[in-house]
């Protein structure tokens, strides 16, 4: 009687093992649908000896993920991945990158592009950090006019 039970009792965990399988294939069926890429676009700014270059992809879910490679003049180069999402004209999004010089720490900073006709502008903000994450403060304006990289749609290019 006793071997019966257990007998039971271990059917019943195998039987809701594969229900929870189940259930986590759906759920990364939509997250994976929900992750198809819809449109790309391209972008470059130039200011003075500086270049930075994005590429967005625009995902079904609505959000934006992508790439940036940064050659400032006074800096290494910076290349990494972009995600972020559009609220009204303005793309909220955070910035994950190394240093080509240094691939051994990654960096991640938050970054506020207006969306103005064709173009993105990379704007100002007063950033904080706490607890090591380092954020946009909400009740501080984001300058969108004294900017230096105004961002033009350019031409896709593999690498």
């Amino acid at each position: 009687m006793k071997n019966l039970f257990i007998s039971c009792l271990l059917l019943s965990f195998g039987l809701q093992s594969c229900k929870n399988n189940e259930n986590n294939k759906e759920v990364e069926a939509v997250k994976a649908d929900t992750e198809k890429i819809v449109s790309t676009e391209c972008y470059k700014a130039i200011y003075e000896k500086d270049t930075i270059e994005l590429k967005l992809n625009t995902l079904k879910s609505g959000k934006l993920s992508g790439n940036m490679v940064m050659k400032v003049a006074a800096a290494t180069e910076r290349t990494g991945e972009i995600t972020g999402e559009f609220h009204g004209d303005t793309l909220f999004a955070d910035y994950t990158f190394i240093e080509v010089t240094n691939k051994s720490k990654t960096f991640k900073n938050p970054m506020a592009f207006l969306k103005k006709d064709k173009q993105l502008i990379l704007g100002n903000g007063t950033m904080q950090t706490t607890m090591g994450v380092t954020y946009l403060v909400k009740d501080k304006p984001i300058d969108f006019d004294s900017v230096k990289y105004k961002f033009e749609p350019s031409e896709c290019v593999s690498k």
